[in-house]
């Protein structure tokens, strides 16, 4: 009974993070070139703060809701995303990209299985408008761990 709790609840999530990541995405694909390559170095920098936490997918949550099934980074990152002004935009779209990957890494459940595939699909067109050299080292430091 409690494994099928478990299963609605991170089904509710997934289709969340989907719904969110469709309009995540939608911020992205309106990004000039500038932009984008503002976003990905934003990007890395939030994966290797994220990767020194204790809990990556807790990243960005304040530590009174460390407790909470899952952290508001996703929230957070997401209400600065809406933002009229850009670089608070970019900011919230990396934090979101940051939190969503390392909240769907690893898991065995198919609805989360799709979100990080799709997260994976928009990190891959962000890490190739960084420079090779910065990109390479995107998830060196989670390879390490």
């Amino acid at each position: 009974m409690q494994q099928l709790i478990w299963r609605l609840v991170a089904t509710k999530r997934a289709y969340q993070l989907q719904r969110e990541f469709k309009e995540i995405d939608k911020l992205m694909s309106v990004l000039n070139n500038a932009s984008r390559l503002q976003l990905a170095t934003l990007t890395q920098k939030e994966f290797s703060a994220a990767a020194k936490s204790e809990f990556p997918h807790l990243y960005g949550t304040p530590p009174e809701q460390r407790y909470s099934a899952w952290g508001s980074g996703t929230t957070i990152g997401l209400s600065r995303a809406r933002s009229d002004n850009l670089p608070v935009r970019l900011r919230g779209i990396a934090l979101w990209l940051t939190v969503a990957y390392h909240e769907t890494r690893g898991t065995t459940l198919p609805a989360l299985d799709s979100v990080h595939r799709s997260l994976l699909r928009a990190l891959r067109v962000l890490r190739e408008s960084a420079p090779a050299a910065t990109a390479d080292s995107w998830f060196s430091s989670e390879q390490a761990a």
